[in-house]
């Protein structure tokens, strides 16, 4: 199993209870594969350029363990989740 991070940004006129809902999306199709070890809103801030007509945006961070095979399926759901506005996924070295 392999540690990943996962950074997304949500449009900022969803409601936080939007933004829990999508954490919950996001960590039980991480969890039909993996694991979640932490989830953390880390706020709403300005991004650097418009992003979909955005000018701020909420930030939430994930950290999970997984064997690599649901990362194109967590992406796709971020590109066709019309919240998320942007996001990332990254492996993390162990050290």
């Amino acid at each position: 199993m392999n540690k990943y991070e996962t950074l997304f940004i949500v449009n900022p006129s969803v409601e936080e209870a939007g933004v829990k809902d999508l954490i919950q999306k996001f960590s039980d199709l991480i969890n039909s594969d993996g694991k979640v070890e932490s989830s953390e809103v880390v706020g709403k801030k300005k991004l650097a350029y418009p992003v979909k007509k955005c000018a701020e945006g909420i930030y939430v961070l994930i950290n999970f363990e997984s064997d690599g095979k649901i990362i194109s399926e967590l992406e796709r759901n971020f590109r066709i989740t019309d919240e998320v506005i942007k996001f990332i996924v990254i492996r993390k070295d162990e050290k």
